[in-house]
């Protein structure tokens, strides 16, 4: 999948397509089903399918530190993207001259000029341009116009209930990683680059990989048994603590993730993992002493060791 970050990296092989917008954040169930249908809607028309998506997401643009943690960064949502035979991703940065764009220069400049759209689809609730004043009929109006077409799809229901970020951002905070992994089809993952840390780990016995996730704040905290891939040809086991560290004097000011691998001894700074969260073992708490945190590390890595199935 090719990623592009911007319009004016655009050439003229680029057009025509056919794409979808939206932000994609977890890319669940219901983003399949957008996607599934992009794919079939390519291979028909025998042309490229195309992502559009925003850096950072609108919301988080406008509400700052208001917005809610979100599901993938970039790099996890071109992973997820990637496991669906998706041609392009094209990646806007989400600034105030963007946000600015009304919804007839955003369909002229990204849709038409940018792109050369033959076939979009959209969520049913989408909304864009200044002040949300796009919408699917407006993208409609402008299909005629510019002669394209124009089709929605339908809220994707699991049992009755509509898939969203949101509810898999609820499970996740709950430590349902079992709803979660079945509201996204996949286990939840976090990625990042494993950088030199305080050494606490291997003090306790206990040496971990230190993951940078870059994140003001994550949808889930705790201690989790969990899944590495990056490592071998198959996911390494292992547990891992994602939190703020609170027995440590000060504490953390941004969410760290720490794993511990099972059996596993060699030099892996630099290297960039994929996490999966497999199950919640206990919320993160601060202990009396580094004794007692010792022995609830041990405690947390047998009980891991037994959910994951490891000798």
């Amino acid at each position: 999948m090719e990623v592009i970050r911007s319009l004016v990296q655009l050439r003229p092989h680029h057009q025509p397509c056919v794409a979808t917008i939206g932000n994609f954040d977890g890319v669940h169930r219901g983003h399949q089903c957008v996607f599934e249908q992009l794919i079939e809607k390519a291979a028909a028309q025998g042309l490229p399918s195309v992502v559009i998506s925003f850096e950072p997401q609108p919301h988080e643009f406008f509400a700052r530190t208001l917005a809610p943690p979100r599901l993938t960064r970039l790099r996890e949502k071109v992973l997820a993207l990637r496991r669906f035979p998706i041609d392009r991703l094209l990646c806007l940065r989400f600034n105030q001259a963007l946000a600015s764009w009304s919804a007839a220069a955003f369909i002229e400049r990204v849709l038409v000029n940018g792109l050369g759209v033959r076939y979009l689809i959209v969520g049913d609730d989408f909304r864009f341009g200044r002040g949300r004043t796009g919408d699917y009929a407006s993208l409609q109006a402008a299909g005629r116009q510019y002669g394209f077409e124009v089709t929605n799809t339908p809220t994707f229901l699991l049992e009755g209930q509509r898939v969203s970020s949101t509810r898999v951002r609820a499970a996740l905070n709950a430590g349902d990683m079992a709803e979660a992994a079945r509201l996204l089809g996949r286990p939840y993952t976090l990625c990042g680059r494993v950088a030199h840390g305080a050494r606490l780990g291997r003090q306790l016995g206990f040496p971990t990989a230190n993951i940078q996730l870059h994140r003001q704040s994550a949808p889930l905290l705790g201690v989790f048994a969990v899944q590495v891939r990056g490592l071998a040809a198959q996911p390494w086991p292992g547990v891992a603590n994602l939190g703020m560290r609170p027995t440590v004097a000060g504490g953390e000011a941004r969410p760290l993730l720490e794993v511990h691998l099972f059996g596993f001894n060699r030099d892996i700074y630099g290297k960039q993992l994929e996490v999966e969260f497999l199950s919640r073992l206990r919320e993160e708490r601060k202990f009396a002493s580094f004794d007692a945190l010792r022995h609830q590390i041990a405690a947390d890595a047998a009980q891991a060791r037994q959910v994951l199935g490891v000798s």
